[in-house]
């Protein structure tokens, strides 16, 4: 018995509108002015729903900004929120950052972010043809520790447009230092 109830809970909660519409015009019938103030109640309620998403973006951005690089673990467990939201708004900022000087990574099931130091600073090693190995050991300040995440920002940054063609090859650079 208590298993049904459960499973008929679960269906009023996942088919919540519909029930909800129903009543409403069911109340509607019978008094319209007790329809028209639950419809009210309904709409009110519904758009302060996504006042804390609204006020977690903004804390989002804020706490971003001041950060050099973060992963979204860390990231979670300093918001003192859920790993899936974080990665979830995190993804949508990925979506948009061809115009944006920080950049967001994806790989190895995480995402990290990189501000526009660590970007502006990538840029100018990889311009003077340095390879990963070399960036990556450039960068450790920065708390970059695998060449993954180079490549990762690398391929990043390519995929959306913001990386130039290298000025000195990687081949040129080593050569260079080797005869120098």
């Amino acid at each position: 018995m208590p298993g049904k109830f459960v499973k008929v809970l679960k269906t009023i909660g996942r088919k919540w509108f519909i029930f909800l519409v129903a009543l409403i015009l069911i109340v509607f019938i019978f008094d319209q002015i007790a329809a028209i103030i639950i419809t009210i109640i309904t709409i009110v309620l519904f758009s302060l729903s996504y006042v804390p998403t609204l006020l977690f973006s903004k804390k989002l951005n804020a706490f971003l900004s001041n950060i050099d690089l973060i992963e979204d673990r860390s990231l979670a467990r300093r918001l003192k929120r859920p790993l899936t939201l974080v990665q979830e708004k995190m993804y949508k900022l990925s979506k948009n950052q061809v115009k944006k000087d920080w950049l967001i990574t994806f790989y190895n099931g995480h995402y990290s972010f990189y501000s526009e130091k660590v970007i502006k600073k990538f840029k100018v090693l990889y311009n003077k043809g340095l390879g990963e190995k070399e960036i990556l050991e450039q960068l450790k300040n920065f708390e970059i520790n695998t060449r993954a995440e180079i490549k990762a920002i690398e391929d990043t940054l390519v995929n959306n447009d913001r990386l130039e063609e290298r000025k000195v090859s990687v081949k040129e650079y080593r050569d260079k230092k080797r005869y120098s």
